[in-house]
């Protein structure tokens, strides 16, 4: 699969959050916040049925378009790219950086410390 942009995915939320839509209910859903028009969402859709993130079906007449990629799928990639762009591709780096650089709530220091613990106990 190709990279998804910025722009392609926005229509990709839209669709992930509310399912299959014709490209007038992509318009309507994702159009106005981003100042879009017809024409931009339509060049947006034509690109991510070309990288195979978008399929679409005739349905009463109307294409319907949904999507291929999972949202999980989309993040996990995106996910990756920044680690391996930013931080060698290794985690402790990231949350250092963060830890370091945006004060952490006491209910996040807990949530990290509950996945440091679930994944010490998986790993026995």
């Amino acid at each position: 699969m190709s990279k998804i942009s910025g722009a392609e995915s926005h229509i990709m939320e839209a669709l992930w959050t509310r399912g299959p839509l014709t490209a007038e209910e992509i318009v309507q859903t994702v159009g106005p916040a981003q100042e879009w028009g017809e024409a931009t969402v339509k060049t947006l859709i034509n690109r991510l049925l070309k990288k195979k993130a978008l399929a679409s079906e005739r349905a009463a007449g109307r294409a319907l378009y949904r999507p291929i990629v999972s949202r999980e799928e989309y993040v996990t990639g995106e996910s990756q790219g920044l680690l391996d762009r930013l931080f060698g591709g290794q985690i402790a780096p990231l949350v250092a950086h963060y830890a370091r650089h945006r004060a952490l709530s006491p209910d996040e220091i807990s949530r990290l410390k509950d996945l440091i613990a679930e994944l010490e106990t998986d790993d026995e």
